[in-house]
């Protein structure tokens, strides 16, 4: 059996379109029907022409044109000969980049995950980096009465503040340059915002900690100045946690790194091995599941599929939109 989609082709920067294809279920693949879409910050990057060199995460040279898209979820259709992982109505999240744009989308099993029981199917759809965020937090290393720098008040960047403060940091500082992710970030539990257009965030960051710095400061804005605010107000042995993904080359002063003796931690978790990730992503979405984490504030823009480039536009001009969803 074949089925036909709509799905995305980046034929150049900034010049996406949905094109007709067929997909063909081989003897060890799935086809999904998708239930709803994310753009991500990498798709951001992408679309703008900033396509990294090629790693062990492409299954596809990341090189135009190129069939775009990673988070989705939804319902399995059809299971291959040799498939048993799986099976027609199975509710699974995508953890691939399989051309996930798309009214359906054809998968190995290995990038795929089996949906938790009780979690609501937009947010299946938003496995993906639900779970890489959820991850993060509650591996970031944080400690009751740590005080914790979020750089960045993006999808992962709210999660993740929300997760450090559930662990008991005493102090959760969110930094960002636009007023919209701080504002949703107080409601959402943090302690402190700082507009780094406006504000001096190192100077608070000293003021908070009598000079001596942040314990933990997670870098999920993915800039070179960022990276390197980051290294500059994290105390002595303090931890730096990685997790946005920078994809051109950038300079940083690393001096404190050494000096400091900073500690990396490196919490991207579709960066692993699958069968790491197979067993990770139950426990990072249990707490999204039993409601401890708020997710749904930060679907801020729903587009339908057919208005991809528009949905797009928005998400390459408006920064204030955290995570933008097209449904079939």
């Amino acid at each position: 059996m074949s089925v036909t989609t709509r799905a995305a082709l980046l034929k150049g920067p900034r010049d996406i379109e949905l094109q007709e294809k067929t997909l063909v279920c081989g003897d060890n693949e799935v086809i999904v029907k998708n239930h709803l879409i994310g753009i991500c910050g990498s798709d951001k990057s992408f679309y703008r022409g900033q396509l990294p060199p090629k790693t062990a995460e492409f299954r596809q040279d990341p090189k135009f044109p190129f069939w775009l898209g990673h988070e989705s979820g939804g319902t399995v259709v059809e299971v291959g000969a040799k498939v048993s992982e799986y099976q027609v109505g199975d509710k699974v999240i995508a953890f691939g980049w399989c051309n996930n744009f798309a009214d359906y989308f054809v998968a190995q099993p290995f990038q795929l995950q089996p949906a938790p029981t009780g979690l609501d199917m937009d947010l299946v759809s938003l496995g993906e980096p639900i779970a890489c965020a959820m991850y993060s937090g509650l591996h970031c290393e944080v400690q009751l009465g740590d005080v914790v720098v979020i750089m960045g008040g993006g999808f992962a960047g709210q999660i993740i503040a929300q997760c450090a403060k559930k662990k008991g940091a005493s102090k959760v500082i969110v930094a960002d340059v636009l007023e919209g992710k701080l504002e949703l970030a107080k409601t959402l539990g943090a302690d402190i915002t700082v507009n780094l257009k406006k504000d001096d965030l190192a100077q608070i960051v000293s003021s908070l900690t009598a000079g001596v710095g942040a314990d933990v400061v997670v870098e999920a804005a993915g800039s070179a100045d960022s990276f390197n605010l980051a290294s500059e107000i994290i105390r002595h042995n303090g931890k730096f946690v990685f997790y946005s993904w920078v994809t051109q080359p950038v300079t940083l002063n690393i001096s404190r790194w050494h000096d400091d003796g900073l500690q990396f931690v490196n919490t991207c978790l579709v960066h692993h091995t699958w069968r790491e990730r197979y067993v990770w992503t139950p426990p990072s979405l249990r707490p999204v599941v039993q409601g401890d984490v708020a997710i749904k504030p930060l679907i801020t823009n729903e587009f339908a599929l057919a208005d991809i480039k528009e949905a797009f536009h928005l998400a390459d001009t408006d920064d204030a939109a955290i995570k933008i969803v097209l449904r079939p």
